[in-house]
């Protein structure tokens, strides 16, 4: 690759990182396309999966101001970009590893905090936004004594279940009073910004089942 195109391809990878309010590292070693394919399906909507150079994301972790995955690049690496959920896209990548063992979880990052592999694994343990949610409404609404037990639950679980009500009453004050009152208005949403195209291409040709996907993105 040109230098001119591989500071391209790390400004690409830095500007995913920023983007991103998680990512974790994985070794794709012996999945075929079709299997990473449906693994991308798994986690559409909260996270892309992108296939890259381990010396480029190396540099671009860098310059983006990530350490957590120094020493772990190597072999065919793909990060996972988490835009959404992170616990949903941990619950889409637990589910996907269990029924294909080839792929290896390394690590993550969550809001620049590093994350073992087994914290990642943890993670997806978690309940999503939308049951914490829910569990914020019935706690606004319950006795003390229940909303006190609630509250009384594991660090993490609590920190997310605070952090989901901030978000929700963002968008909807009226949350804050068990769900009475007018909803603020809504204000028309920012489009989204256009999506960073991969810092490298995806495996171009199709693999048969047992083979090594096509390795554009193999370093070289």
């Amino acid at each position: 690759m040109a230098r001119p195109d591989k500071a391209t391809a790390v400004a690409e990878i830095a500007d995913r990182f920023r983007a991103s309010n998680a990512a974790v590292l994985t070794e794709y070693r012996g999945l075929t396309v079709a299997q990473l394919t449906t693994l991308r399906k798994s986690i559409a909507g909260n996270a892309t999966y992108a296939v890259v150079k381990n010396t480029l994301t190396s540099i671009a972790a860098k310059q983006a101001g990530i350490s957590a995955f120094e020493g772990d690049l190597a072999g065919p690496t793909a990060i996972v970009f988490v835009t959404g959920d992170p616990v949903e896209a941990a619950k889409g990548l637990r589910d996907f590893a269990k029924a294909n063992p080839a792929l290896v979880i390394k690590g993550g990052v969550l809001d620049g905090k590093a994350l073992s592999a087994d914290e990642v694994k943890q993670l997806a343990d978690l309940d999503s936004r939308e049951v914490l949610l829910a569990k914020i409404a019935g706690a606004i609404k319950a006795p003390l004594t229940k909303a006190a037990y609630l509250f009384a639950a594991p660090l993490a679980q609590t920190a997310r279940l605070i952090e989901a009500l901030r978000l929700k009453a963002e968008q909807n004050p009226s949350v804050l009073g068990g769900g009475a009152g007018t909803p603020a208005p809504t204000q028309d949403a920012p489009a989204d910004d256009e999506a960073v195209a991969d810092a490298v291409a995806e495996p171009e040709a199709p693999a048969a089942d047992g083979d090594e996907p096509a390795a554009a993105t193999t370093e070289g």
